[in-house]
């Protein structure tokens, strides 16, 4: 498997699915983005995460948690807190968030069940 995939265990676990769109301007964005990115993959039941973005400034975000508790401390994170109040007022034009509950993953390209 690369290493640009993330290691997750058997399911269940949560998915937080993070979309966006950036303002045209958007200084310090890639900064806070690698920050955050790096500090939630020490929260307590981060399993990882993986993100793309295009050419028009859309992006995706999809970071996998242990737990809906774990998913609620990493809003709550204080260092998070700004960075969210930032993209509001600041980066994106447009964002959605959803959270999700894997009950079933598989890999491949054989398309067997993720072990």
């Amino acid at each position: 498997m690369s290493d640009r995939f993330c290691k997750t265990p058997e399911p269940p676990y949560y998915a937080v699915i993070f979309t966006n769109l950036l303002h045209q301007e958007h200084p310090g964005y890639e900064a806070m983005g690698q920050a955050m990115f790096e500090l939630a993959l020490q929260q307590p039941g981060c399993f990882g995460a993986q993100s793309t973005r295009d050419d028009t400034g859309l992006g995706i975000t999809v970071s996998y948690w242990r737990d809906e508790d774990s998913i609620a401390a990493w809003k709550a994170q204080a260092k998070h807190l700004v960075a969210q109040k930032m993209g509001m007022e600041t980066w994106y034009s447009h964002y959605e968030l959803r959270v999700a509950k894997v009950e079933r993953a598989y890999c491949g390209p054989e398309g067997r069940e993720h072990p």
